[in-house]
């Protein structure tokens, strides 16, 4: 059974940080494509950061320079460094796998749609 855990949302002021962790079980570490979605209140699922099964990073252009994602293999564990917070950061985060390599790229900017496993969401809150 695949499970995806997402820990570390809070409320933190403008500017401040926060780290958020999703651990993986139940399926090969690695071999698939891992990524971080958002949703606020009234807006669409939106990717955040895509982790493909090579290593290779994709931010949205938003976070790019203020989130920082890594992996840790032997763990099973994705994590998302979120610097410089801003109130439009504000969202239920969640932490996601697809086994697809070819459609998760494209799909990712899609918020996800046919992505098939998915973890319950913390949330990050930045009150403006």
């Amino acid at each position: 059974q695949v499970q995806l855990v997402e820990s570390g949302g809070g409320t933190v002021q403008s500017g401040g940080s926060l780290r958020l962790s999703c651990a993986v079980s139940g399926l090969t570490y690695g071999s698939y494509c891992m990524a971080w979605f958002r949703k606020a209140p009234g807006k669409e699922r939106e990717g955040v950061v895509l982790v493909l099964s090579d290593g290779s990073i994709r931010y949205r252009p938003s976070v790019k320079g203020r989130f920082i994602a890594s992996q840790d293999n032997v763990n099973s564990t994705l994590y998302l460094q979120m610097n410089s917070l801003q109130p439009e950061d504000t969202a239920m985060y969640y932490c996601a796998a697809e086994s697809n390599g070819v459609s998760c790229a494209t799909d990712f900017f899609v918020g996800g749609r046919h992505w098939n496993y998915w973890g319950q969401g913390t949330q990050v809150t930045v009150p403006s």
